[in-house]
């Protein structure tokens, strides 16, 4: 298994390639700019996309999706029904993402030979998910390196975001945690010295 992270668009989200190195499969985790910069990591990695996992739906980590589609036709993409318009989100900030399979808590996602499992973490959002990856957590804007997302946006929730930090904290064992925003981290290093997250322990 490899990461590579691209920062992309203008507040740099970090979007991820999620490859399988045996398969030549990988997963590309919240485009959400500069699709032809993406399509060009893909093919200098020599693997093929063969899913978009969106950790919620924001415009910032959603807004490469459509002309990533158009690059690899037939490309699935996942993301949580609670994060759509259609549930009541903004489509100012939740842009409609068509055909998109809702995926939400306990599902999995094959990408080659590796499984990716789906953790429910609202907070930022009503949709926001967190993805298992072997030893690496995709923890979108759920936690940042030493912070956590906003929760003033429509759909956030401080007491939820409190909950659904308190839930990873609790996950066996460490992880690399790769964020939406900012530098990685490891889970261990959170559960010391993240102030949110040692709240959140604490609550």
């Amino acid at each position: 298994m490899k990461v590579q992270c691209l920062q992309v668009g203008p507040i740099e989200t970090n979007c991820y390639l999620l490859c399988d190195e045996e398969t030549r499969a990988c997963a590309l985790i919240d485009p959400g700019d500069e699709a032809g910069r993406i399509a060009a990591a893909v093919r200098q990695s020599g693997c093929e996309p063969s899913v978009i996992l969106l950790t919620h739906g924001h415009y910032d980590h959603t807004g490469g999706v459509t002309e990533l589609r158009r690059t690899y036709p037939g490309l699935s993409v996942y993301l949580n029904r609670q994060d759509t318009p259609a549930m009541g989100a903004p489509e100012t900030l939740f842009p409609a993402v068509p055909n998109a399979i809702h995926y939400a808590e306990g599902d999995t996602v094959t990408v080659g030979g590796l499984t990716v499992r789906v953790l429910h973490t609202p907070g930022h959002s009503k949709g926001s998910v967190s993805l298992l990856c072997g030893t690496v957590l995709f923890s979108g804007d759920t936690l940042f390196a030493g912070s956590c997302g906003r929760t003033d946006f429509w759909g956030g929730d401080m007491e939820e975001m409190l909950r659904s930090l308190g839930r990873l904290g609790r996950l066996d064992g460490d992880f690399t945690v790769c964020p939406g925003h900012m530098e990685t981290s490891t889970l261990e290093w959170e559960r010391r010295h993240n102030p949110w997250m040692r709240q959140a322990a604490r609550s």
